[in-house]
């Protein structure tokens, strides 16, 4: 018999009618003939009320008791879930992330998920029962409690969806479905009906705050089917599905991160082992980076900038000064900002996105400090201030609450997209997955090469609003497509923008950059010819911290020194020399243990 994961949050089970109403859905769910497994949240504000209580006992509880507390939240609702179906005539047991036999590490507040003994759950669901599963918990090797962190029950959720080779793994909360953007902040905002994986990760991990990226994690890597749906009505919600929609809207939503600090290492020395230096300092101290961003090297230094969550700013300034104590150079940082991104798969094969979304910035007055971009994903660090007024505007600019039908196209369909041909790696991924030693293990899947892109450095612009916009309308117009794009914090005044292009494309993007660059009398362009960019890629890489470190100590110890950094869900992306291409890409494969036969 097919089984169906049900996951209730906080919202939907925050009182007894909210209770009996998601009992309701799972029985009824039952009386068609499926299995149920239902995974449900603490009530409410429940989890907000245990931590108040243990700051009353203590401004520093230990990690492990406040896993006891919390866990104790999921514990009460399941009982009571429990009691609910009970009511309405269908047999059904609660269970505690023990009972379920989901085994963790021992990182307690933030356990990862080793494997799931699902004995337990089968039995009882082949007598009928509903199986009715605390999220959010679990237990280490010596059965102690802990706790998955944040999104931990949809973790929950979709990992027991995953271990009992679910049909459907359902996910409902307090809105229709995932939608273009944070209806609160935008008013325009539509749901999706369908969203892939590696879009939804990139959204959640932007701060799309209906599913945690952890839970989409599981999702990619074990084929499982996810659907939002909503708590207080009927509805379809959106499907999370392995593929894109057809035809793929260039944007398919808009997510932001109010909150982000970002913090520069600026004249640190542009040779091989740097990058690996600061990135095993954050790893060690577990911190976890979001946007990287690496200037091409002037005159034998370079600029790092990365941005972490402001909550890890102190900790991460004294990481930071520890390398710097190592390798020379200063640290700068800067709080209150915020992170914009739009994230699609159809900008793979249109120019002029990035574009377009710089214009409407620069025409609201909202200045670009950082830019990273992946194949399907642009990201821009702003003033905190400005977070609303450009999330409003470049929604409204890309109108994906229209699916992009009538969005006017900026540039061209490119002759020659960016997607790579590359094998199916759905059996690779499988193959590796088999092979794990805990289910939140990361996974890679692929480590491939490039060279046949160049670099395009534009140095000493004057750092105003539009300024990138300038540059990349008239890339667009031209019909060049960009792959990589790095912006890092303006010094003095002045900006450094570089990106890559198709190797047969950098005489026309000189030549189209000729006019806009005109107006800023101290412009300098370079180009580079023969660069290689290397690209790892699976699943976890940026919700484990020691990715990065393991990269940058592979080309470290390997002499090879890195000229570009790009970082997304899905994806860790390097451009190194030319003719240091092959070597790079060796040492990463031994790094992440892939061999040749597992490559593309």
């Amino acid at each position: 018999m097919s089984i169906v994961v049900q996951k209730f949050g906080g919202t939907s089970v925050a009182d007894a009618e909210r209770i009996r109403r998601a009992a309701k859905k799972a029985v009824d769910t039952k009386r068609s003939g499926l299995q149920v497994v239902m995974v449900v949240s603490a009530r409410g504000k429940k989890t907000d009320e245990l931590v108040g209580l243990a700051a009353e006992i203590t401004a520093k509880p230990r990690p492990r008791e406040m896993d006891m507390l919390l866990s104790t939240g999921e514990q009460e609702s399941v009982a009571l879930m429990a009691m609910a179906v009970h009511e309405l005539g269908e047999e059904a047991i609660s269970l505690t992330g023990a009972q379920i036999g989901v085994r963790t590490d021992g990182s307690h507040t933030e356990a990862r998920i080793i494997s799931i003994s699902t004995q337990r759950m089968k039995d009882a669901l082949d007598a009928g029962q509903i199986v009715i599963a605390a999220g959010f918990q679990g237990v280490d090797e010596d059965f102690n409690i802990t706790t998955l962190g944040r999104g931990g029950s949809d973790t929950t959720a979709a990992a027991l969806a995953a271990a009992l080779d679910a049909d459907l793994c359902e996910i409902y909360t307090d809105v229709e479905g995932v939608y273009t953007t944070d209806p609160r902040v935008v008013t325009s905002a539509t749901k999706v009906e369908c969203v892939s994986y590696d879009e939804m990760l990139e959204l959640a991990s932007l701060g799309a705050g209906v599913m945690h990226s952890r839970s989409i994690e599981f999702a990619k890597k074990y084929r499982v089917s996810l659907r939002v749906k909503p708590s207080f009505m009927d509805g379809p919600g959106t499907l999370i599905s392995p593929e894109p929609a057809e035809p793929a809207p260039r944007v398919t939503g808009l997510a932001f991160v109010r909150s982000e600090a970002r913090v520069s290492l600026i004249g640190i020395p542009d040779q091989p082992g740097v990058m690996n230096r600061i990135f095993s300092l954050l790893s060690d101290n577990r911190i976890s980076v979001d946007m990287v961003v690496q200037n091409v090297g002037v005159a034998g230094t370079a600029n790092v900038s990365f941005t972490v969550a402001e909550d890890d700013l102190e900790n991460t300034l004294t990481v930071a000064k520890t390398a710097t104590d190592d390798l020379g150079g200063v640290v700068q940082h800067n709080a209150n900002l915020s992170k914009v991104s739009v994230v699609g798969h159809g900008m793979q094969t249109h120019t002029g996105v990035a574009a377009q979304m710089f214009r409407v910035l620069a025409d609201n007055s909202v200045n670009i400090h950082i830019v990273t971009t992946s194949e399907i994903k642009i990201s821009v660090l702003i003033d905190h201030d400005l977070c609303d007024r450009a999330v409003n505007a470049v929604h409204e600019e890309f109108q994906v609450a229209h699916q992009n039908e009538q969005t006017p196209q900026v540039g061209v369909p490119s002759e020659s997209p960016r997607k790579r041909t590359r094998k199916d790696t759905s059996e690779l991924e499988a193959d590796i997955v088999s092979r794990l030693s805990g289910m939140e293990e990361i996974v890679v899947s692929d480590i491939y090469s490039d060279t046949d892109q160049a670099r395009v450095t534009i140095t000493q612009l004057d750092d105003h609003p539009g300024v990138a916009a300038e540059v990349f309308f008239a890339v667009a117009d031209g019909g060049i497509l960009v792959d990589m794009i790095i912006q890092n914090v303006a010094l003095d005044g002045k900006a450094n923008i570089s990106f890559t292009v198709p190797g047969g494309d950098v005489a026309r993007t000189i030549e189209v950059l000729r006019d806009p660059l005109q107006r800023h009398r101290d412009a300098q362009v370079s180009c580079d010819e023969s660069i290689g960019k290397i690209s790892v890629v699976g699943i976890g890489l940026r919700s484990h911290t020691d990715v990065g470190a393991r990269m940058f100590h592979a080309l470290g110890d390997g002499g090879i020194n890195v000229q570009m950094v790009n970082t997304s869900e899905i994806k860790v992306s390097v451009v190194v020399a030319a003719d240091q291409t092959d070597t790079a890409l060796t040492a990463l494969r031994m790094s992440f243990n892939l061999s040749q036969d597992e490559a593309t």
